[in-house]
């Protein structure tokens, strides 16, 4: 299969929008929609995301002079252990996964704390898309158009005491929707999955707490429905479908870190500096360039993102706090 960059299709070859509704409505009117089961798997997901369209703006600070990953790449090579350690066992085990409704927690030392549905988490008026690239730590990266609100909007809002010195972050724990928490399929981690930011990188403008991608609805094996995404971070830390925000004193543990302390860090900073222990961090392949023998590019510092963020760091040594 050749897969097209967006920026090589003609406006020819784009599906109309009315013909496509159109053949929604003749899958509906034949009974296939409404019963997923009757699509294999990807398909019925991929159709039923399709028509669940985001309204958003565009936020044109957050754009990138570079060519989006493939839609098709985004949604099939995923890392989402709940679901499995294989690139593509997440696409596969995650179809029935149910996103709603879906409430999260909020704990700790904040004056807003309970739980809230996410629509009250998450304004459905303020959703806003960015463009921003999002790095793994097996060196390969992507450029995706995320749409979300600003995690500082929503810590904003809980009205953190001072106290609260960082935000730790829960991703839901059933073993029954996700076979990874029950066996062999999630690598042997800790669960429910645990991440976690200092209080002024949540309160940075740059992470996004992500509902949808390409102007729809987040699909289930990319964190749905509501997931994290610090772009100047490796990709671990930008946990999926969350349910419990907790505002607390001291450094919370994170998954990564308590699985393997010598090899991920709490900070998880994209730092081409530092070598995993395995692996070599200085270059990365883009997912969607081409091939697996795709020529690599060098690893930006901070991702690329050190005019942002690379404040925040000062002082720091960032190969001891890696």
């Amino acid at each position: 299969m050749i897969i097209k960059r967006a920026s090589e299709f003609k406006s020819s070859e784009i599906t109309d929008k009315a013909v496509y509704l159109k053949r929604r409505e003749f899958l509906k009117a034949a009974g296939i929609v409404s019963a997923g089961a009757a699509i294999p798997g990807l398909l019925a997901a991929r159709v039923e995301a399709a028509a669940q369209k985001l309204q958003y703006i565009k936020n044109k600070k957050y754009l990138l002079d570079e060519s989006l990953t493939p839609y098709q790449d985004v949604t099939t090579y995923n890392n989402f252990y709940e679901f499995g350690t294989g690139k593509a066992d997440p696409a596969r085990n995650a179809t029935h996964f149910k996103t709603r409704p879906w409430t999260i927690t909020v704990e700790g030392h904040a004056r807003k704390t309970g739980t809230f549905d996410l629509d009250d988490i998450i304004k459905p008026h303020s959703l806003e898309e960015r463009i921003y690239r999002l790095r793994c730590v097996e060196a390969w990266s992507m450029v995706i158009p995320w749409v979300g609100i600003p995690l500082a909007d929503v810590v904003k809002r809980l009205q953190p005491t001072s106290k609260a010195k960082y935000v730790q972050f829960v991703t839901l724990h059933d073993p029954k929707q996700m076979p990874g928490q029950g066996g062999f399929l999630g690598g042997g981690l800790q669960w429910p999955y645990v991440e976690g930011l200092r209080m002024d990188e949540a309160l940075n403008p740059l992470p996004l707490l992500a509902v949808g991608l390409y102007g729809e609805v987040l699909p289930n094996q990319n964190g749905a429905p509501v997931r994290l995404v610090v772009p100047w971070k490796y990709g671990f830390k930008s946990i999926k479908s969350i349910v419990k925000i907790r505002f607390v004193e001291s450094q919370p543990p994170t998954t990564w870190n308590l699985a393997a302390p010598h090899e991920y860090g709490f900070y998880s900073n994209v730092n081409p500096e530092v070598d995993h222990p395995r692996w070599s961090q200085a270059r990365e392949r883009r997912l969607g360039d081409g091939s697996f023998f795709a020529p690599k590019r060098p690893t930006l510092m901070f991702n690329g993102y050190g005019e942002q963020v690379a404040h925040l760091y000062r002082g720091m040594d960032l190969k001891k706090y890696y």
